[in-house]
């Protein structure tokens, strides 16, 4: 029997994404983001509050970075999650990350960060309190040690993390279990 729990962000996983940007002095900020996700092949959603850093400088700039949050960067990634650009300057020092500026867009890429989607934006609206940010995947940037012998992710090397809602913990991906669009021919 299914139990009612009403309505929560329960999807799971949850993506831990790290929003990249620059402000308008151009110190580079960071923002733990949970709640966003892919559109299609070539543009993603990110949901952030109107009152953050991060909004103010996404709406100033049109462009931002989306390193996906590792394990190893586990402390550091909720660290900017819970610490507002707007009330600490060093927010990226104290982190302990180092930043590069990308190439394609202006926005910061974290270093420690093994994989980073650079973001251009195509829209914002507003939803009460919260900003809907669609954005066109510019470029894909992938830490060499994270890559298989074909030059691909190889998500067990990448150890990114999820926010589980219903714990408010954060998981690391589980074994591979099946191959999409081969293992449902075994119906047919």
């Amino acid at each position: 029997m299914k139990k009612n729990l009403g309505p929560k962000p329960f999807i799971y996983p949850l993506p831990v994404l790290i929003v990249g940007t620059y402000g308008e002095d151009g110190t580079p900020d960071a923002m733990n983001v949970a709640y966003g996700g892919i559109l299609n092949a070539a543009r993603l959603q990110i949901n952030i509050g109107v009152r953050h850093k991060t909004s103010d400088n996404i709406k100033l700039k049109n462009e931002f970075t989306v390193g996906i949050a590792d394990k190893a960067n586990l402390v550091p990634a909720d660290y900017v999650g819970i610490v507002s650009g707007h009330d600490e300057a060093n927010k990226i020092a104290k982190a302990g990350w180092h930043v590069t500026k990308s190439e394609t867009v202006d926005a910061p890429i974290f270093d420690e960060l093994p994989l980073t989607l650079e973001c251009r934006v195509e829209e914002i609206n507003q939803y009460d309190k919260t900003l809907r940010i669609v954005a066109e995947i510019v470029n894909v940037l992938a830490d060499e040690s994270i890559l298989d012998a074909d030059g691909n992710i190889d998500a067990d090397k990448l150890q990114a993390i999820s926010f589980d809602a219903s714990s408010k913990a954060y998981r690391i991906l589980g074994e591979k279990v099946g191959q999409a669009f081969a293992d449902g021919n075994a119906i047919k």
